[in-house]
């Protein structure tokens, strides 16, 4: 019976190692990430072509934000977003331009205020003379970009189908040129000045004594030369983009308009993008903006510079030359704030006041 015991004990010994061990699963072999194999997060969208123009000279501002906007699309979506871009009227003037994009035959413009007035009535509140003159590019920003006044001004141009998507500025003006000195205000008188087709342009020019006449762009050079007009306004880009050097003898830093180029589109077309391509062109518009910004005062100071050493003499003025225009232009102060309301002015003013 001893014996059977032990005999059993063994046994049982023998089997709990067996019973209890678990053979190891074999090794998975492990997967390397392969680098840029990651799925683009806009490969399941349908391919996207937005055309956009602008009417400015050739390496303005306008351009050189237009072209960049549309690199930073194309590299961000690998190609599967593309902006088709024409700048330099290449299909045709700011009002023809921004009645194509209502139109809904091109998605977006980059143009200057003046003549958006025609369309948005409201936007005439960047035709108040020297509004923007005392102020830094910082301050102006905040107004235009991110203040209460942003988002009330752009629901006017959204009430017209537009979308406003960003104010370019540096803090620099549109200057004039002319064949006559000024020297002071008074000069002004009877000066034969070329504006672009904007009754509050025209009725600033009219508070300070000139002749106000509108004109296209293209029969701008050829009326200087010619001497059917006297002098134009314009930013210093603008100027050296059209060879103005060539027929005007005097560069006036009369700082009277913001120079400022807005982004539009068509809102229709902007609401119907997919959120992912949304948020690629207003990032895009945005790094631009900034990118380009940061060398407007550069840009501007190039162009002076190459005007004056094109045999244009530089006219400066003093500070109190802003008051001066400010006392004579009250009237068209007085005519915007009726025309367009004057909670508008009241607001853009009250952000430049209280810029955060």
């Amino acid at each position: 019976m001893k014996r059977l015991l032990i005999l059993l004990l063994v046994l049982v010994m023998a089997l709990v190692p067996v019973g209890c061990a678990k053979e190891a699963p074999p090794e998975q072999p492990v997967e390397e990430e392969t680098p840029g194999t990651e799925e683009n997060e806009f490969a399941s969208l349908d391919p996207v072509v937005l055309t956009g123009a602008d009417n400015a000279g050739v390496g303005a501002a306008a351009q050189l934000f237009g072209e960049l906007i549309a690199k930073k699309v194309e590299e961000v979506t690998e190609g599967k977003m593309k902006i088709e871009y024409y700048p330099n009227s290449q299909l045709g003037n700011d009002q023809e331009l921004q009645a194509q994009m209502l139109a809904g035959d091109i998605d977006f413009v980059i143009a200057q205020t003046a003549q958006t007035v025609s369309f948005v009535p409201e936007v005439a509140i960047f035709d108040l003379p020297m509004v923007f003159a005392k102020y830094d590019a910082k301050t102006i920003d905040y107004a235009l970009n991110n203040s209460p006044f942003a988002k009330k001004i752009n629901e006017a141009y959204k009430a017209k189908n537009m979308r406003i998507m960003h104010y370019l500025q540096g803090a620099t003006f549109r200057e004039t040129t002319s064949n006559k000195k000024i020297e002071k205000l008074d000069d002004f008188k009877g000066l034969k000045i070329r504006t672009m087709e904007n009754q509050n342009h025209m009725a600033l020019w009219k508070a300070l004594g000139a002749a106000p006449t509108p004109l296209p762009w293209p029969e701008v050079y050829v009326s200087l030369q010619q001497g059917l007009v006297h002098g134009q306004e314009n930013a210093t880009d603008t100027c050296v983009g059209a060879n103005l050097q060539e027929v005007q003898k005097y560069l006036i830093m009369t700082h009277h308009i913001l120079y400022c180029n807005q982004f539009l589109i068509n809102n229709s077309k902007f609401e119907g993008l997919d959120p992912l391509y949304q948020d690629v062109l207003q990032k895009a518009i945005k790094e631009a903006a900034t990118d380009i910004e940061a060398k407007l005062v550069t840009i501007d100071k190039d162009n002076r510079d190459k005007l004056v050493a094109g045999e244009m003499e530089l006219v400066e003025f003093e500070a109190s030359f802003i008051d001066e225009v400010l006392d004579k232009a009250k009237g068209v102060y007085e005519s915007i704030g009726k025309d367009i309301g004057q909670d508008y002015v009241d607001a853009l003013l009250d952000a430049l006041e209280n810029a955060k």
